[in-house]
């Protein structure tokens, strides 16, 4: 069974930053992607960004420039540094893993819980 375990969140003032990560656990081999989606109140889950296993990323528009995504192969860890915080930033934000491999077969995809990021003063 692979979980996806994540720390980080909460509270911030406009124009700061938060740091999330996203560890997953399990038999695991390797995995394809890994990545953040956010949903905000009243709105469908978007992407935020992805990073590959060889360091590939992808960032949506609106946080290209703030947001570095980044990725420990040997901790199965990504990373999430999110500078410049917006109060439009504000959602609950998710780790995803694309295409796990373990010992035993290949997961999908795995979803971590959501964690509440909230930007206001």
């Amino acid at each position: 069974q692979v979980r996806l375990v994540k720390s980080g969140g909460g509270l911030v003032q406009p124009g700061g930053s938060l740091r999330l990560s996203c560890a997953a656990s399990g038999n695991i081999f390797s995995i394809y992607a890994m990545g953040w989606y956010r949903q905000a109140p009243g709105k469908q889950r978007e992407l935020v960004a992805t990073i590959t296993s060889d360091g590939s990323t992808n960032y949506t528009d609106s946080v290209k420039g703030r947001f570095i995504i980044s990725r420990d192969n040997a901790k199965n860890t990504v990373y999430l540094q999110m500078n410049s915080l917006k109060p439009e930033d504000t959602a609950v934000y998710y780790c995803h893993a694309d295409r796990v491999t373990t010992d035993i077969h290949m997961i999908l995809e795995v979803w971590g819980q959501g964690t509440l990021v909230t930007v206001s003063s």
